[in-house]
């Protein structure tokens, strides 16, 4: 299910992660050739992207809402 990215946060690891409209979170790493992410490096990319929807695998299982830090 498509969901739009609402802000952003960071993990423990430092990796930024998507908090999408539903409530779930979602990583969105840059790490080439397999994710091609170049927005996610600035914070004018990860605003431009706001808005942006994502599939969310976390709403097609029925899971419930992320805890967000």
């Amino acid at each position: 299910m498509k969901q739009s990215i609402v802000g952003y946060l960071k993990d423990d690891k430092n990796h930024w992660v998507a908090k999408l409209a539903c409530g779930h979170n979602q990583h969105v790493r840059h790490m080439p050739p397999w994710v091609v992410r170049p927005w996610v490096i600035t914070a004018e990319g990860r605003a431009s992207m706001l808005g942006h929807r994502l599939d969310c695998k976390k709403c097609d299982l029925g899971l419930p809402e992320d805890v967000n830090k």
